[in-house]
């Protein structure tokens, strides 16, 4: 079966399962990737995400399934063949050439006249910044000018499709974010496919259209960044995105209508607006879950605790809470809140707030403001490049 509408670099993974040995890595990937958006594989170690992008570049064999870029299938082509160009993340360079050596590597191994190779060259270099830089040897260079060429020598390909495997993992923090921001401006410059691997929610959410999270070998969501964090899909993506992550609390099915579920929580009733759902099962607990940022300390509340830590961040406080009937909470509050450690605090969940999984860890659907939903609404494409 080919996919049509996907664009001349729309990427369709289909069925692909991956195994080494009895070890099942990729356990059913389905996944259609439009034209021109930047895509993250986020999840943690062992989920999966760096062996899937090695399948799609073809430095994996699959064990079954099908890979389409643009309409043409591209399963068993040989990773040269494919019109996709990776960056590693160790940079890959070699350590006796300069970096326009780097560059023109592999375009002279094709075969590629000098000229066209050096316009390339100096394209990606003037994109990059980095023109400065050509003659010299990777050893000369920090690890963010290093980043910058093995990104350039992926650029004068001119791939269809750019994968990146966690390119930005080496770096320091603060280049990191200025990383983070000059890859944002090079994919909105070059409109073109890129697929980002990466086990960093924060560059996943900063960088993306939409976000693959992988657990275990699977797909648990497949969205819009702020769809992922507004309404998941299920405990693991969840607990995954956030930071601190999301609270979570045994409560008890009361009641349901059509657009509500009723639980209780300490022998407190609260009422949780839904967009509907199926039947919960009332003799199975569910959980209950509710971000640090919108806990409240208050003088009423359903939760009670003390205060074991309070870690005081400048314009807020992360409160470590224990709490009376067991188990513990964060809770942000703002920087000046007089809050401190052995402080007996009362906690209110407001409903609106509240996430609500099935005893199976199945997201109840959010009914959320107007606003909210506006931002999680999926775009219609990425933007085209100026």
């Amino acid at each position: 079966m080919i996919l049509r509408g996907l664009g001349l670099a729309g990427l369709a993974i289909l069925g692909l399962k991956k195994s080494f040995g009895t070890v099942d890595v990729l356990k059913g990937i389905d996944l259609e990737i439009r034209e021109g958006e930047f895509i993250s594989f986020l999840g943690p170690s062992g989920c999966g995400k760096s062996t899937l992008l090695r399948c799609i570049a073809g430095l994996e064999e699959l064990t079954e399934g099908a890979i389409q870029l643009g309409g043409r299938e591209i399963t068993d082509l040989p990773s040269a063949k494919r019109d996709i160009a990776m960056v590693f993340q160790n940079y890959a360079l070699y350590p006796h050439m300069n970096v326009r050596k780097n560059m023109a590597f592999g375009l002279s191994l094709n075969g590629m006249p000098g000229v066209e190779i050096d316009t390339r060259v100096r394209n990606a270099a003037e994109i990059l910044r980095i023109t400065e830089l050509l003659d010299r040897k990777p050893r000369q260079l920090s690890g963010g000018q290093r980043q910058r060429v093995a990104i350039g020598r992926a650029i004068t390909r001119q791939p269809k499709l750019f994968l990146l495997d966690e390119p930005l993992s080496n770096l320091d923090a603060s280049l990191r974010v200025t990383m983070r921001a000059e890859l944002s401006a090079l994919h909105d410059r070059l409109g073109v496919t890129m697929i980002y691997v990466t086990h960093d929610q924060v560059e996943a959410m900063t960088l993306s259209d939409r976000v693959v999270v992988l657990d275990k070998g699977r797909v648990a969501q497949f969205g819009h960044p702020l769809e992922l964090f507004h309404r998941p899909a299920n405990l693991f993506v969840a607990g995954f995105i956030g930071s601190p992550q999301m609270n979570f609390l045994t409560a008890k099915v009361e009641g349901q209508t059509a657009d509500s579920i009723t639980v209780s929580l300490n022998g407190a009733a609260l009422t949780i607006p839904t967009l509907g759902h199926a039947p919960v099962d009332p003799a199975r607990p569910v959980t209950l879950g509710i971000r640090p940022d919108r806990l409240e300390i208050a003088d009423e509340g359903q939760l009670t605790g003390t205060i074991r830590l309070a870690e005081r961040l400048g314009t807020e406080n992360h409160l470590h809470i224990a709490l009376s009937s067991g188990g513990s909470v964060v809770v942000i509050t703002d920087g000046t809140h007089p809050a401190r450690a052995g402080d007996q605090v009362k906690l209110r969940i407001p409903p609106a707030d509240a996430h609500v999984f099935d005893a199976d860890g199945i997201a109840l659907p959010r009914r959320l403001d107007a606003a909210t939903e506006a931002l999680i609404s999926e775009p219609e494409g990425p933007a085209d490049p100026a």
